[in-house]
């Protein structure tokens, strides 16, 4: 019974009794898509300070003093491999058309609607509309990316100051809001069954059996992505390192099924941290460098996974995305992985977030919700996974893995028996 009280199966259940009834009912099932619309008003009034919040806190609380090369190879790596992610999850999404089937042909909510937006503009004054005047107001209609932009370079002042003056009350008050405004969403989440079940039968009282076939398309294009960068992640470890491919798996079993149950970076880290060390024979430093900054940063599967998003809502809305457009995805992919959703459940949120970004109709994202528990498997696989090839390549970059280890013919020597001894 304890199975039942689990959040994503509550929601694969409402997912499920969503479609069905909406297939029977049909067209009927439209008069329950305001309880729906209420679900996701009330995430989408919890994504400005979430996304503010956690910006600023995880700017201003980065450090990395006296690890210049360190860091560097760590930064150049995980963004790296998130820009392939975003191209490989564009051109897969662009291949399958996950969201063709569904054809939302629905208004755009007028709350989303920037009317700036509505006007053909060339890309020097798009790209001036990333910088506001105002943070207040771009804070109250929703424009994401200025939002973005001031929290990024508020956190990396915030950061400077910290550094010369000590902690200060003001970093502590984003951090509590981050964790105030991310309970709100747990407490939100309570609804999603209900929500969920109302989106899906108005989509496929609308739709049709085209909802159960989009979203395996969806799912597919996702796992064809981790398939894609997994093996990629591997070739570049190997042509870099020369270290023996045919020993990964089994040093990679453990964090991985720890990864695929709980679904959650942060829940598998201590795993990675020490399998990092023991099993793949990574410096303590450049392992507890590496993989925090992976851990909140190095969300390859996040990427890809968003990315794919962003294209499937278009393409479920019949919207034709400019390759400005697609542009902006691919980089707010790659921006949200630097700490703004780090915990199991946050990709409602994050789905809103980029249809508001984006002004795309938010419907759909029912469907994606309703499924995130599979791509959630998906994602955390390949972050996971992918924390650690990075920390080996960084690793070789600065001499720090023990070969003799990798190999399995030299145990690792604790430090705490170290210095007993």
């Amino acid at each position: 019974m304890k199975v039942l009280k689990s959040p994503a199966v509550l929601i694969l259940v409402g997912a499920v009794a969503g479609i069905v009834f909406g297939l029977v009912v049909g067209e009927w099932a439209a008069n329950l898509k305001f309880v729906g619309d209420i679900f996701i008003r009330l995430i989408q009034m919890a994504i400005v300070p979430l996304v503010a919040s956690s910006v600023i806190v995880a700017t201003g609380t980065m450090t990395g003093a006296g690890a210049g090369r360190l860091a560097g190879a760590t930064f150049g790596w995980m963004l790296g491999f998130a820009v392939v992610a975003a191209f490989v999850g564009w051109g897969l999404a662009e291949l399958i058309q996950p969201g063709s089937g569904m054809r939302y042909d629905g208004e755009l909510d007028p709350t989303l609607t920037d009317s700036a937006a509505a006007t053909a503009v060339g890309w020097q004054q798009t790209v001036t509309s990333f910088v506001s005047t105002n943070v207040v107001e771009a804070m109250a209609t929703g424009a994401m990316v200025p939002i973005i932009v001031f929290a990024l370079i508020f956190g990396l002042a915030l950061n400077r100051y910290t550094a010369m003056n000590g902690p200060t009350v003001v970093l502590t008050f984003f951090e509590q809001i981050q964790a105030i405004v991310l309970l709100m969403i747990r407490y939100v989440m309570f609804l999603a069954p209900i929500g969920v079940f109302c989106l899906l039968a108005d989509l496929a009282g609308r739709v049709g059996f085209a909802v159960v076939t989009t979203a395996l398309a969806y799912l597919g294009a996702t796992l064809a992505g981790v398939v894609i960068i997994s093996a990629l992640y591997v070739v570049v470890v190997v042509a870099v390192t020369r270290l023996n491919p045919l020993r990964l798996p089994a040093k990679l079993a453990e964090q991985t099924v720890v990864a695929i149950t709980t679904t959650s970076s942060a829940v598998t880290f201590p795993t990675v941290l020490k399998n990092a060390v023991e099993k793949f024979g990574i410096s303590k430093r450049v392992a507890d460098f590496t993989l925090c900054l992976g851990m909140t940063m190095g969300s390859c599967g996040a990427v890809l996974n968003y990315t794919i998003v962003v294209l499937f809502l278009a393409q479920a809305s019949g919207v034709s995305l400019s390759p400005g457009d697609i542009a902006l995805g691919m980089a707010l992919a790659v921006l949200l992985n630097i700490g703004t959703i780090t915990v199991p459940g946050g990709f409602p949120v994050v789905a809103i977030f980029l249809a508001t970004s984006l002004d795309l109709p938010i419907e759909a994202a029912g469907l994606l919700i309703a499924v995130d528990w599979f791509t959630g498997i998906l994602r955390t696989f390949l972050n996971v996974n992918g924390d650690t090839m990075v920390a080996l390549l960084v690793a070789h970059g600065v001499d720090e893995i023990d070969r003799d280890v990798y190999a399995g013919t030299k145990p690792v020597v604790e430090p705490v028996a170290e210095a007993a001894a």
